[in-house]
């Protein structure tokens, strides 16, 4: 038998590639009118920041409304200039319009906190936590008082957390859950066209019972996405429209230092973006808890799964992923028990999503879950293939598996090695093979991955912006996919 893929280093795992996740176009009728329940971090309420070292406010100096202004402490006034909209998208808006920014783009401490044309790019995201701080989405740095100033004109930068008073902020929104009523938008979106998905026999239906076959991309290890393509709103919007996206995976990197748990919050923020952003463009999204050894961090994943069915599991767009890539370890004795814990702690509160289950040897194992699945609703289970390593042999356990009844997600592949094409080389014959056998049984997919970089996986070239337009930046095995998804 061939091996199985070999564990990616941490330097292949910069280098590996997003995988492109889009729906079926099954014709079904679109949903006019309807509102969607979304649940926030931040409410969508106007308020003032209020410093608690200082009891003074943040606020555009001079009520400027210039790009590039550096936001600063003053007496609280209430005016235009100190009052902030959060929104769903976790920005923080001020005058409508500019929106509370990382200038540059800066993830450093020391970074200055500016107003810009809002973009939805990830330097304009925020998490506002119930101990008072406000971390940066893509830097996981906090709103802080220059020097822990307290004085009128005292600038706000971005600065390493500390849980000091200059770093603690008042607002009237807070990140405690708020649930508002929102339309959706256009009813063309995939997530209007097809509402809540379920599992019908081996493979996924939509509300109608139509068969659904997804199509699109997943993020890189979120960890070390740099710029954030898969956190920008105008960059999903993109590719719903350009490549007919339908679902996109959100891979929150779980072990290596600075995924989750090293950094949660920052982890949970940048998962956050991508869930809202996913209900703002109408599509769907895979919460993958992109580990190898997720059994090893079972309370934390439980915990974690826990909090975001309560919040999230509502929704239609959602779905769970709660294992990536399973080393060679037992299915029976450790993948499974792992699967059941999490299973549950996602029923208790989310009755209906789908959840993606992975599977032993790198997602390969599927003939081993259909020998002893896991008891539950809607679940699926994980194949990935990268189709110059990977041929027939593994197509056969997939026939295997949904012989006996398993339905199939295939939530990673690439035209290339196992390693993520570090080679630079595709291998578009045997990734055919897989793209019509896919279609043939109704099985969904997701593409690996959304990043720039020389592996043959990575779907962008160099220089691509961060919102999209990406029709001249493709790279790698981009086109293939691109033309999959279409």
């Amino acid at each position: 038998m061939e091996p199985a893929r070999p564990a990616l280093t941490d330097a292949s795992r910069h280098r590996t590639p997003i995988r492109p996740l889009l729906a079926a176009l099954v014709a079904v009728p679109v949903l006019v009118g309807t509102f969607l329940t979304v649940i926030s971090t931040a409410s969508a309420a106007t308020t003032a920041i209020k410093g608690v070292g200082s009891g003074r406010c943040v606020e555009v100096p001079g009520s400027s409304q210039t790009n590039g202004t550096q936001v600063a402490l003053r007496d609280c006034t209430g005016g235009a200039n100190q009052t902030f909209n959060t929104t769903s998208s976790r920005q923080l808006q001020v005058y409508g319009t500019k929106c509370l920014n990382a200038a540059g783009g800066g993830t450093t401490a020391g970074t200055a906190v500016t107003i810009w044309d809002c973009n939805g790019s990830a330097g304009q995201q925020w998490n506002v936590n119930t101990d008072g701080t406000i971390r940066g989405v893509q830097s996981g740095l906090c709103l802080d008082a220059t020097g822990a100033g307290t004085a009128n004109g005292t600038l706000i930068v971005l600065w390493t957390c500390t849980g000091a008073s200059n770093q603690q902020w008042t607002t009237t929104g807070g990140t405690n859950p708020t649930t508002t009523t929102t339309t959706p938008p256009a009813g063309t979106t995939p997530v209007a066209r097809h509402g809540q998905l379920r599992v019908c026999g081996t493979t996924m239906c939509d509300r109608t019972g139509a068969r659904v076959q997804l199509r699109g991309v997943s993020s890189f290890w979120l960890n070390w996405e740099n710029p954030g393509y898969s956190q920008n709103l105008s960059a999903l919007r993109w590719m719903r429209d350009n490549w007919n996206l339908q679902v996109i995976r959100a891979a929150m990197g779980v072990e290596p230092s600075g995924a989750y748990l090293s950094d949660p919050n920052r982890a949970r923020a940048q998962v956050e973006t991508i869930i809202n952003n996913a209900v703002a463009a109408g599509v769907y999204v895979i919460v993958d808890y992109h580990a190898h050894e997720a059994h090893n961090s079972r309370s934390q994943a439980v915990a974690f799964f826990s909090d975001l069915a309560r919040r999230y599991g509502h929704l239609p767009n959602v779905i769970w992923e709660p294992y990536n890539e399973p080393l060679q370890v037992s299915w029976t004795s450790v993948i499974k028990p792992y699967h059941q814990a999490v299973v549950s702690a996602i029923r208790a509160a989310d009755p209906d999503n789908i959840i993606v289950l992975g599977t032993p040897n790198w997602s390969q194992g599927v003939d081993q879950a259909a020998a002893s699945p896991v008891s539950g609703t809607n679940l699926m289970y994980t194949l990935h293939f990268y189709s110059c390593s990977h041929g027939s042999w593994l197509r056969d356990r997939g026939n295997t598996a949904i012989r006996a009844g398993l339905a199939l997600f295939v939530t990673e592949w690439g035209a290339s090695h196992a390693d993520g094409g570090t080679d630079g080389r595709t291998c578009l014959p045997e990734a055919q093979a897989w793209i019509d056998w896919m279609r043939a049984n109704g099985v969904s997919w997701t593409a690996w991955k959304l990043h720039t970089g020389s592996d043959s996986t990575n779907l962008l070239r160099a220089g691509a912006p961060v919102s999209g337009g990406w029709s001249n930046y493709l790279h790698g095995h981009a086109p293939f996919v691109v033309a999959n998804m279409r």
